[in-house]
């Protein structure tokens, strides 16, 4: 296996469409990266441009050390996953899995070994007779990671091969492909507009929007630590409660008002050179709960609507205070929850945000309830920059 690697990689199309803008990333020997973002943010395009089935319009992209700009597909050593599944219908399985060896003229001996090999990793020792028609869903996507699995390739790119299955099946396939890769020890390059795949599957998350890199790092410190509005509001799922607030400095702490009420965040210093200016409050769903009575930082709401998860009861209820209408934020919410862009843009006086609370919580649509801020887990936002600004 190998590294690939991503120095000022850009990708203009001929109507002036700039896909990917200056891309630089690293992808390590044995790694499983997963590009993110939604629909139209590159991912796809950087992915086939590694692959050779898309020009590059400026920069490098090298394959393990070698730069493969010029280089045609067949050459650069890869395996490509197609979304589609790409198998040959009227080839069964042993055939569609041989088929790429064969065009590389290799041993009959060779060929044979290396499907039946790929066949009992995969489980599909008793399906090579059958041809694709006969198959499930999930069947054919073996049978497509099979066939790139016997090419032995320098790296293996994926791009969205889970996105015909259903549910179900889909959680299935996400833990035969990770283990499937560790076995391996394969690089990898998985292309995904699933957040939650993203965050379940990769060693390292790279977020894109609108062809530029946002953030790439290990999935717990994205989300902990998310580096802009975008990420913030993209990743998660309920994404990221997101609300104006104006910082005000007292004393030796720093307060953040929320409609007409004063939340005590500690000493925040970063946050003292924004006082007497607006920045943007965040928190995770998960680390806002029902107030018990004892706690200092709360926000009055009204229950507008619940879910009934099983272990947590999730809670949208409407506080006083300011709603974000940034493009950044919009864009990020409406594709991680597609309610999100009209409760976003509703009137200046409310905003919902939603809680999660004990599974047995009798909360009810019309409650007026108390919502409880852990102050060691909220993030803060530039409004200009959309930048984060450092606890």
């Amino acid at each position: 296996m190998a590294t690939v690697e991503f120095d000022s990689v850009e990708k203009v199309f001929g109507d002036g469409t700039r896909a990917v803008d200056d891309l630089s990333l690293s992808v390590h020997d044995g790694e499983f990266m997963v590009f993110v973002g939604p629909s139209g943010c590159g991912k796809t395009t950087a992915l086939r441009m590694a692959a050779g089935l898309e020009d590059i319009s400026a920069g490098e992209i090298r394959i393990g050390g070698s730069v493969v700009n010029d280089l045609p597909a067949r050459r650069r050593d890869v395996a490509m996953v197609f979304q589609n599944y790409a198998l040959y219908p009227h080839m069964d399985v042993r055939k569609n899995m041989e088929f790429g060896l064969h065009a590389r003229k290799l041993p009959k001996q060779e060929v044979r070994e290396r499907v039946e090999s790929a066949a009992r990793i995969l489980g599909l020792t008793e399906l090579l007779h059958r041809r694709p028609g006969q198959l499930s869903g999930g069947q054919r996507q073996r049978v497509a990671m099979g066939r790139a699995i016997v090419r032995e390739p320098q790296a293996f790119l994926m791009d969205e091969p889970l996105s015909n299955l259903d549910a179900k099946l889909r959680v299935q396939m996400r833990a035969e492909i990770s283990r499937l890769q560790r076995e391996l020890g394969a690089t990898t390059i998985y292309v995904t507009h699933d957040q939650v795949e993203a965050m379940t599957m990769g060693d390292r998350v790279a977020v894109l929007r609108s062809g530029r890199l946002q953030q790439c790092d290990v999935p717990q410190q994205i989300y902990n630590a998310p580096a802009n509005l975008f990420v913030a509001s993209f990743i998660g799922s309920p994404p990221m409660n997101l609300v104006e607030a104006a910082v005000a400095v007292d004393g030796p702490n720093v307060t953040c008002r929320v409609g007409r009420v004063d939340l005590d965040v500690g000493p925040a210093e970063p946050l003292r050179s924004y006082a007497g200016r607006q920045v943007a409050l965040g928190c995770r769903p998960e680390h806002l709960e029902r107030a018990r009575g004892d706690e200092p930082l709360c926000l009055p709401a009204r229950v507008v609507l619940t879910e009934a998860l099983g272990p947590s009861l999730l809670v949208h209820a409407e506080v006083e205070g300011r709603a974000l209408a940034r493009d950044d934020v919009l864009e990020g919410l409406v594709d991680a929850d597609p309610a999100a862009s009209s409760r976003l843009r509703e009137g200046e006086g409310a905003v919902t945000m939603i809680a999660s609370f004990a599974g047995d919580d009798p909360a009810r649509t019309g409650d007026v309830v108390d919502l409880a801020f852990d102050a060691r887990r909220l993030h803060f936002f530039d409004l200009e920059s959309g930048a984060a600004i450092p606890r």
